[in-house]
């Protein structure tokens, strides 16, 4: 699986963000309108919810504990089944695939922990690039209130210094990559989606 430009039938976008920053819920509403446009989409996330998947969910819950090296190697594992499984076979039919997070979520926090850029980059190397990445750009301040406005618990990531430096991370990919496009993710959410709708239409003709 050698990492290349999508050259199938069906496009591939991806979403990005700090957790809180809303690119659950872009990916989700980008899908529902495409599928309405009679534009065939399939809605996908990472982790998978496959057995390596869960295995990254549980470390990320605090369930169990392993080295960041052995965590990033998993997102890698998982990664790999999915576009072997899931997200190839989509495209390869001429179905585009919306994807809530992908490798450039590794490297971002996965540089929290692994000051080695290179080798973050490295073991993602081969995979599918994106069509076109959404990075919602949004203050931690903001994701941390959207957080604790939803849920009780945080997860491993999630808390204001950590995001931070997360979103440096972010921005730097967002200048190394130029599939990224990004959003203010701190405008409400229908604002946010007509954005994202025309970036859509202008850049891929899909809607």
């Amino acid at each position: 699986m050698s990492k290349k430009n999508n050259i199938r039938r069906g496009r591939f976008i991806v979403f990005e963000g700090l957790d809180g920053s809303g690119q659950s819920t872009q990916a989700e509403r980008l899908t529902e309108r495409l599928n309405k446009n009679k534009v065939k989409a399939h809605l996908t996330k990472e982790p998978t919810n496959n057995l390596i998947g869960g295995l990254i969910r549980g470390q990320l819950q605090g369930d169990w504990k392993s080295t960041p090296e052995c965590l990033q190697l998993l997102f890698a594992a998982d990664r790999a089944h999915h576009l072997q499984r899931e997200i190839i076979p989509y495209l390869e039919k001429g179905i585009s695939v919306v994807c809530d997070r992908y490798f450039f979520s590794t490297i971002a926090f996965g540089s929290l922990e692994i000051d080695d850029w290179q080798w973050l980059k490295e073991i993602n190397k081969r995979f599918l690039l994106p069509d076109i990445v959404f990075y919602l750009k949004t203050s931690p301040k903001t994701c941390i209130k959207r957080i604790s406005d939803s849920r009780f618990s945080f997860e491993l990531f999630e808390k204001e210094k950590k995001l931070e430096t997360i979103k440096k991370s972010y921005d730097r990919l967002a200048k190394e990559y130029g599939s990224f496009e990004i959003v203010d993710g701190e405008k409400g959410i229908d604002e946010v989606e007509e954005e994202i709708n025309n970036k859509v239409k202008k850049k891929l003709n899909l809607i």
